[in-house]
């Protein structure tokens, strides 16, 4: 039960059928997700920077090292297709 279904609260005002409520441009909302910052030094970002969403081309050059070197990447117990898993080690004999 909300506050407007209660006894002697005011109606709710719900929006005029004739007038959907106005969308939020997707511009803007891509504004408000994207970080203010550089990812990978931190600094703050000019509106207009052309290398977006890195603060230099020196801030690109560097991730995408970290791409292409693996530097990114989750761990996972899981063998690659195409090599062979290695047989569990055994115990040595007494």
């Amino acid at each position: 039960m909300t506050a407007a279904d209660k006894p002697g609260a005011p109606p709710r005002a719900d929006p005029p059928p004739d007038r959907p409520p106005e969308p939020v441009p997707l511009p803007a909302r891509r504004a408000r997700a994207r970080a203010s910052t550089c990812p990978v030094c931190g600094k703050p970002l000019p509106a207009d920077a052309p290398t977006r969403p890195f603060c230099s081309r020196r801030c690109a050059d560097l991730d995408l090292h970290r791409w292409l070197s693996g530097g990114y990447r989750v761990e996972t117990d899981e063998t690659p297709e195409g090599e062979a898993a290695e047989p569990p080690a055994q115990p040595r004999p007494r």
